[in-house]
């Protein structure tokens, strides 16, 4: 099993404004120290080599960012004992609140390279139900499972709107 993950942010501003320059002149680097870190399996991108023009929801100003890690613990050290962790720290200075889970990490059977829809769902799940063994966080980790399987909607939730768009 490897460990799949998303995560979201909503700029303040395009990506060509100058108070964005500082992140998107940094993508290069973040992404090519994932790509060299251990446990690293696989990171979504475009031909561009960055995942920045992938529209995976309905809002575009929702960037999208989506792994594939050998381990929690490898995500981990890269996300926070490498510069990686300067710019999370950063985090505000270019992305806004956001009204729901920035990241959610699930298991996957090795091989499997998640989609933007998985993603959205596994997020969406983390939102309305918590950590599972299906989407979880940092915070509460759970052990992989190739069985793990999605809470079911409670019966009068039925009219809710999915919490993050519907683009495919």
């Amino acid at each position: 099993m490897h460990l799949a993950q998303i995560n979201v942010g909503r700029l303040h501003h395009p990506l060509d404004d100058p108070r964005t320059a500082d992140f998107v002149d940094n993508l290069d680097r973040v992404n090519a120290l994932a790509e060299r870190s251990a446990g690293f399996v696989w990171r979504l991108q475009d031909d561009s080599g960055n995942a920045t023009s992938i529209s995976a929801f309905d809002d575009p100003t929702i960037l999208i960012n989506m792994s594939v890690w050998a381990s929690v613990e490898a995500l981990e050290a890269f996300a926070y004992k490498t510069v990686h962790d300067r710019f999370v720290q950063r985090r505000h200075e270019w992305f806004a609140p956001f009204e729901g889970p920035l990241l959610a990490l699930w298991w996957v059977e090795a091989g499997h390279v998640p989609g933007t829809a998985e993603g959205r769902e596994r997020l969406a799940h983390l939102a309305r139900f918590g950590p599972t063994a299906w989407a979880f966080d940092f915070g509460t980790r759970f052990p992989p499972a190739a069985d793990a399987a999605p809470l079911s909607e409670p019966a009068d939730d039925s009219g809710k709107a999915p919490l993050y768009g519907s683009r495919s």
